[in-house]
């Protein structure tokens, strides 16, 4: 058994504890090497330490280059940025990973198995906008930039064409929308293709497709798809969607990766109006967690693990309530953690 890793872990807001709790509890029953430097941000680092991202948050993380975290929320007014995008701008953490499997059948859509990649750091998410104001409206006109750099794209793209063969993938498909968008989204597009003639072509195939034929794809024949690697706001909206193909964002896992750190979350918000109630799903957090076990080398107990969540839900049917079931957080990680103990 190797040593333990460490790690930062970050509870976070609303139902954030609660399902944090309850991968911890996966965790130490699959003997999960991580040693834990617990840290408060979101609304509990407000109330700590006046600043959604206290500067110990930010420094654990520096140490450990790890870090798995409950949803987090930015107080409204006072003038508080997102803490997500905080985070991958301190940290660079450029690729944005979002896994789709089918775990429960019997919905919509069965076995759907993919990834969106997606660039986490450029694009029209810069945040450079502005009002233009004209005679007494202030708000006359808005104007946002965007901003691709072809050493973001490469980079990205790099990655997603890493991951594929890595992973055994067969395809990436390069979403784009060049035909309208010919800069911003052309380099984008021009790059992907260049970058596959260069290093990847006869590893992996590779199809290119406009986003909004992309969207439409994906509802009508979701299975043509393997890994999807596209631009931030695209890859924002898309990641949602293919997480919709699987039952939603409670089975949704995300990682962000940069060159010196990685934080793994579910994607899902803090959902504060059920926080404390017991009812929340802890299953996206804990495919996070397996993808974080993948990371550090582990892919013998981030097998475990998934292999654990599909008993619990499929054999022993114990579900949350969002997935038609009545078990409790914690009545779902004491079947998990059986399930791990017996496995």
């Amino acid at each position: 058994m190797s040593s333990t890793i460490p790690a930062t872990l970050i509870p976070g807001d609303g139902i954030g504890p609660e399902i944090v709790d309850a991968t911890l509890a996966a965790l130490d029953a699959l003997g999960a090497p991580f040693e834990w430097d617990t840290q408060v941000a979101g609304l509990a680092g407000v109330q700590a330490a006046g600043d959604p991202l206290p500067p110990a948050v930010l420094d654990s993380i520096r140490r450990t280059r790890l870090a798995l975290k409950g949803p987090l929320e930015t107080p409204s007014g006072g003038g508080y940025r997102s803490s997500n995008v905080r985070l991958r701008e301190e940290f660079q953490l450029y690729a944005n990973l979002r896994p789709a499997r089918t775990i429960v059948p019997g919905g919509r859509y069965d076995n759907i198995d993919l990834v969106v990649v997606r660039e986490n750091l450029e694009g029209l998410y810069i945040g450079h906008e502005h009002y233009v104001k004209i005679a007494d409206d202030p708000h006359a006109v808005a104007m946002a930039t965007g901003v691709n750099t072809r050493a973001g794209c490469r980079r990205i793209l790099d990655y997603a064409f890493q991951y594929a063969i890595a992973n055994g993938r067969k395809k990436v498909s390069i979403v784009h929308k060049a035909n309208i968008m010919k800069a911003l989204t052309g380099v984008f597009l021009e790059t992907g293709l260049q970058l596959y003639e260069e290093k990847y072509k006869g590893q992996v195939q590779v199809d290119t497709v406009i986003i909004d034929a992309c969207a439409m794809k994906l509802v009508l024949d979701p299975w043509k798809f393997d890994v999807i690697v596209t631009t931030n706001l695209f890859g924002d909206i898309v990641s949602d969607l293919v997480a919709g193909l699987v039952g939603g964002l409670g089975m949704a896992p995300g990682a962000n990766i940069g060159e010196n750190a990685a934080i793994f979350e579910a994607v899902h918000g803090s959902a504060p109006d059920i926080a404390g109630q017991g009812k929340a799903n802890p299953v996206a957090l804990m495919l996070a967690a397996a993808m974080m076990l993948d990371h550090v080398g582990r892919q013998d107990l981030a097998a475990r693990l998934r292999q654990a969540i599909d008993a619990t839900l499929n054999v022993d049917q114990v579900r949350t309530g969002d997935l038609g079931g009545s078990a409790s957080t914690p009545a779902f990680a004491k079947a998990l953690v059986a399930r791990i103990a017996n496995g």
